[in-house]
C-alpha cells in the first residue's frame, strides 16, 4: 500500500513541475533545418555564401493596384513605403522601382533619370512602356501586368524567431499607415515566423481534439466513471510528462510536433487499454486484486514492455536520417513512448489496485457480443485459410504495383498551411513575379583570366540566354547586368540596346567607366579575390524531380556551349539543397526500416527462440508497410521528408498487437496446450484489447485531418488506414501462418 501511495505522489510532482515548464516549451522554423548533413553540395554552399551571401536574406514585400500602378498618389504613397521599409527592424537596405534610375551619359559626366517620373504623369505612358520591356525590372520590381510593385528588403544574415516576429511586426504596423488595396509578403522573415505559428496552432489543436476523442472512445469501452477517469488521468498525465521533458531539456519543436501528442496519447491509451482489460479479466475470474494486478505486471507487463522496446526502436531508426527535424523526431518520439509504458505500469496499475472490476467497467450483453465477434473471426481464419492465403498474395501483387509508382517530386507549396495567407502570398509570388526558390551558379574563373575580362563575361552571358528561354527561371542577374547597363546608355536607353557590346575594345572602354564608378551591389556578384563570381536566378515551384532534371539538362548544355578554360560551372544554392533531400529520403527510409527490422527480429529471436515463430511474427508487419508504400504510389503523394516517417511510426506500432498475440499463444503453448487450443484462447484474451487498441490508433490519428498543415494531413490518413490493415493481418493472416508453421 505504502509503495503505490508512494509511486502515485512522485508522478503527481512530477506533473506539476511539467505543467510549469510547459510556457518554456521551444518552436523553431528554418530550410536550413532540413538541409541534409554530410552532403558535399551542402559543405560547398557554405563555402560559396562565404565569399558572397547567403541567397535567402530577404523580405519582398509586393503592393498592388488592380486599375495598374501608374497613379500619381499610389506611386508617391509607394514611394514613401519604400523608403521607410529601410528603418525596419534588422533590415540593411530597400529597394524598389520607384528607388532606381537609368544612367545617363552627358557632356560633363554621367547622371541618372528615374525609371519612374513620380511627379509628371505626362510621363506615366512611356515610363510603363519602357519598363515593361525591361528584363532587369519586370517580374523582380514589377509584374509584367504592371498591376505589382516590389520592395526588395535586404535584411541581416540567419535572422532568428525573435528577429524575424519583430521585423515582420513592425512591417505590419508601418503598412497600416497606407491605403494599399493588397500587400503580399515572401521571405525568411515571414516563413519564420508563420510557420511557427503554425506548429503552435497545431500542437494545441491535436492535443485538444486527441483529448476529446479519446474520452469519448474511453466511455464506450467503459461506462464507468472510475474506468473513464483513470484512463483519461493516465493518458493525460504520459503526454505532459512528455511535453515537460522536451520543455526542461530545451528541445525544440520542429514542423513534426503536431504528432506529438496524437502519439503520447494513442500509445498510453494503448498500453493502458491492455493492462486495464487483462486485470478486470482476471478479476472477473475470481482473483483478488492483489492477485490481478500481479498477473496483469507479469503478463501484460512483460508483453507491453517489448511492445514499447519495438516502438521505440521504430522511432529510433529515424536517426539515420541526415535530416535533423526527422532525427529529432525520432528521438523524441522514442522517449515518449517509454514515459508512455513507465506510467502505465507504474501509476496505472497502482489507482487501478484500489478498484473493483464492476467500477472500471460496465460489463453484461455488451462483453458476450464482443466474445461473439471475436469467436466469428477465429472460426473464419479456421475454414478459410485458403482464401486468406491466396487473398494475401493478391493483396502484396497490387501493393508491388503501387510501390512503384511512388515519387519524389518535393514542392514547397504543397507542404505550406491550407486556407492561409501565407499560402496565398506564395502563390501570388510564384504566378505574378520571380517566385521564392533560387538557383545559383557558382562561376570559377581559369588561371589566366579575372571575373571582368571580355571572355569570362562573355561566356557568362552565354548561359544567362540559356536560362532564359526556360519560362519557369525568372530574376536572372550577375555582372554582365553592369556592362549590359552601360552599353545601353551608350544607345541612348534603348530597350533593344541592353546586351553586351559586339567587340573587346568597346567593353574594355566601358569597363574603365564601371571602375571609376564602382556599383555597390557589384560585390555580391563577383568575390573580392576575382576568383568566383555568380549567377543568381529564382525558378519556379516545378517539383524537386523536375528541379532536378533540368539541372542535368543544363549541366549538359553548359558542357556543350561553354569554354570551360575560361570558367567552371556549379549549381549551388538552398533550394538545390534542400531538394537533394528526396535524394536521401528514399536511402534512409530503406536503411531505417532494415535496421529496425534486423533490431526487432533479433528482440523476437531472444524471446521465442524459434526461426519459425520469427518468420510468423515478421510477415504481418511488413504487410502494413507495403501497403502504406503502395497507397503512396497510387494517389501520387510525393515522398517527401515529413511523409517519410509514416513508416517508421506504422512499422513502431503495427508489432505491438503482434506482440501481444504472440506472446499470449507463447504462454499458453508453454502451458502445454496444442497449436488450435492456444490460437483459440490466445483469440479470446487479446482479440478484444487488439479490435480496442485499433480503434482508439485508427480514430487518434484521424485527428490529423483537423491540421492546417497538408502532410500531416497525409500522416494521419495513411497511418490511419495502414494500422486497420495490420490489425487485419493479426487477426486473419497471423492465426493462418501459426497453423502452417508451427505443428504439435
Amino acid at each position: 500500500m505504502k509503495i503505490r501511495i508512494g509511486i502515485l505522489i512522485v508522478f503527481g510532482l512530477l506533473g506539476l513541475a511539467s505543467a510549469f515548464s510547459l510556457p518554456q516549451l521551444r518552436f523553431s522554423f528554418n530550410f536550413e533545418q532540413f538541409f541534409p548533413e554530410g552532403d558535399k553540395d551542402l559543405e560547398f554552399f557554405r563555402d560559396f555564401t562565404k565569399s558572397f551571401e547567403a541567397d535567402d536574406n530577404f523580405l519582398l514585400v509586393a503592393v498592388t493596384r488592380s486599375e495598374g500602378v501608374f497613379d500619381s498618389s499610389f506611386l508617391a504613397n509607394f514611394h514613401d513605403f519604400s523608403l521607410r521599409c529601410r528603418e525596419l527592424p534588422h533590415a540593411t537596405g530597400s529597394q524598389s522601382l520607384t528607388m532606381v534610375g537609368y544612367p545617363l551619359k552627358t557632356p560633363f559626366a554621367i547622371t541618372t533619370v528615374p525609371a519612374i517620373h513620380i511627379d509628371q504623369p505626362a510621363r506615366y505612358a512611356a515610363d510603363r512602356e519602357r519598363i515593361l520591356r525591361d528584363e532587369r525590372f519586370v517580374y523582380n520590381l514589377i509584374n509584367k501586368e504592371g498591376t505589382a510593385l516590389v520592395i526588395f528588403v535586404k535584411t541581416v544574415s540567419n535572422m532568428t524567431l525573435e528577429q524575424s516576429r519583430e521585423q515582420m511586426d513592425a512591417l505590419e504596423a508601418l503598412m497600416d499607415d497606407y491605403p494599399f488595396e493588397k500587400v503580399h509578403r515572401l521571405g525568411r522573415p515571414y516563413f519564420q515566423r508563420e510557420l511557427v505559428a503554425m506548429q503552435i496552432r497545431e500542437v494545441l489543436v491535436s492535443a485538444i481534439i486527441s483529448g476529446i476523442l479519446v474520452s469519448m472512445i474511453m466511455f464506450f469501452i467503459y461506462r464507468r466513471v472510475w474506468g473513464v477517469f483513470v484512463s483519461l488521468l493516465s493518458i493525460g498525465l504520459g503526454m505532459l510528462l512528455f511535453m515537460g521533458f522536451l520543455s526542461a531539456t530545451g528541445r525544440e519543436l520542429s514542423a513534426l510536433a503536431a504528432l506529438y501528442p496524437v502519439l503520447m496519447i494513442i500509445v498510453g491509451a494503448s498500453d493502458i487499454i491492455h493492462m486495464m482489460t487483462r486485470y478486470v479479466d482476471e478479476l472477473r475470474k475470481g482473483k483478488t486484486q492483489e492477485d490481478a494486478i500481479v498477473i496483469t505486471l507479469k503478463e501484460i507487463g512483460l508483453a507491453t514492455l517489448l511492445t514499447s522496446a519495438t516502438t521505440a526502436i521504430g522511432f529510433a531508426t529515424l536517426i539515420t536520417s541526415r535530416i535533423a527535424p526527422i532525427r529529432d523526431f525520432g528521438i523524441n518520439a522514442a522517449i515518449g513512448v517509454i514515459i508512455a509504458y513507465l506510467t502505465a505500469v507504474l501509476f496505472t496499475t497502482s489507482l487501478l489496485s484500489f478498484l473493483r472490476a464492476e467500477q472500471i467497467i460496465k460489463l453484461g450483453e455488451r462483453q458476450a457480443r464482443w466474445d461473439g465477434w471475436i469467436n466469428a473471426i477465429y472460426t473464419f481464419t479456421l475454414t478459410r485459410a485458403r482464401a486468406i492465403s491466396w487473398g494475401t498474395v493478391v493483396v502484396l501483387a497490387v501493393c508491388a504495383w503501387g510501390i512503384s509508382q511512388i515519387t519524389t517530386n518535393y514542392s514547397i507549396i504543397r507542404n505550406l498551411p491550407r486556407n492561409r495567407q501565407i499560402t496565398e502570398d506564395f502563390k501570388f509570388f510564384e504566378r505574378e513575379l520571380s517566385g521564392f526558390r533560387p538557383l545559383e551558379l557558382a562561376v570559377f574563373i581559369q588561371p589566366g583570366y579575372e571575373a571582368s575580362d571580355y571572355a569570362v563575361v562573355r561566356e557568362m552571358d552565354k548561359i544567362e540566354g540559356f536560362l532564359r528561354q526556360h519560362s519557369f527561371l525568372q530574376a536572372i542577374s550577375s555582372q554582365t547586368l553592369l556592362y549590359k547597363s552601360i552599353n545601353q546608355m551608350f544607345s541612348n536607353n534603348r530597350p533593344d540596346a541592353y546586351k553586351l557590346p559586339e567587340d573587346e575594345s568597346t567593353f574594355n572602354r566601358y569597363k574603365r567607366l564601371a571602375e571609376r564608378a564602382p556599383n555597390p551591389n557589384m560585390n555580391v556578384m563577383v568575390s573580392t579575390d576575382g576568383t568566383k563570381a555568380r549567377i543568381s536566378s529564382r525558378i519556379q515551384d516545378i517539383g524537386a524531380d523536375s528541379i532536378k532534371a533540368f539541372g542535368i539538362r543544363l549541366e549538359q548544355w553548359i558542357g556543350k556551349n561553354v569554354d570551360s578554360s575560361v570558367i567552371r560551372i556549379r549549381q549551388t544554392g538552398t533550394g538545390l539543397i534542400i531538394d537533394k533531400n528526396s535524394e536521401y529520403v528514399r536511402s534512409s527510409l530503406l536503411e531505417g526500416l532494415g535496421l529496425a527490422i534486423v533490431a526487432i527480429g533479433i528482440l523476437m529471436a531472444l524471446l521465442f527462440k524459434n526461426a519459425r515463430m520469427l518468420v510468423i511474427f515478421m510477415i504481418p508487419n511488413v504487410f502494413p508497410l507495403l501497403i502504406a508504400g503502395a497507397i503512396l504510389g497510387f494517389l501520387g503523394i510525393e515522398l517527401e521528408a515529413g511523409i517519410s516517417i509514416i513508416f517508421a511510426v506504422i512499422f513502431g506500432i503495427a508489432v505491438d498487437d503482434t506482440i501481444h498475440f504472440m506472446s499470449r499463444y507463447k504462454l499458453a503453448r508453454s502451458g502445454g496446450l496444442g497449436v488450435e487450443e492456444a490460437v483459440k484462447i490466445t483469440f479470446e484474451e487479446t482479440g478484444k484489447a487488439i479490435v480496442l487498441t485499433t480503434i482508439v490508433l485508427f480514430f487518434g490519428f484521424l485527428v490529423m485531418l483537423f491540421s492546417i498543415n497538408p502532410p500531416s494531413v497525409t500522416v494521419g490518413l495513411l497511418i490511419s488506414f495502414t494500422l486497420l490493415s495490420a490489425l487485419l493481418a493479426d487477426l486473419l493472416l497471423l492465426p493462418v501462418l501459426i497453423r502452417w508453421l508451427d505443428k504439435d
